[in-house]
Formats: C-alpha cells, structure tokens, sequence
C-alpha cells in the first residue's frame, strides 16, 4: 500500500484548535516535522483540513 510523507510547513500560531487536534493526530508538532503515514480515507481527510499547513508527497 502506498504510503505518504506528511511535513508541516507553517505554524499552528492564530489557526483554529480543530486545525491543531488534527497536526497532533498526524504526529506533527512544530514547523519542519515529518510523518509518514498509510494512504487511506482518513489520512486523506485529516490533511484536506490541513491542507494549508503541510506538504505532502507520496511515497514507495
């Protein structure tokens, strides 16, 4: 199953406390942190809310 590597690229300073539940449940904590993650449904949702936050790449 493919895989993504999530990385956040902006701080969580004046975002809603929904945006920031969701980067602490992809296991992101501050600027720069990675996580790789499987590519499922609700990996998809969590950084579709996130989305101006990280980056996402795909990978094998």
């Amino acid at each position: 199953m493919a895989r993504l590597k999530i990385t956040q690229t902006r701080s969580v300073i004046g975002t809603k406390q929904n945006h920031r539940d969701t980067l602490r449940t992809l296991g992101l904590k501050r600027v720069r942190d990675v996580s790789v993650r499987e590519d499922r449904p609700e990996v998809r949702g969590m950084v579709q809310t996130v989305r101006h936050l990280v980056t996402v790449e795909e990978v094998d």
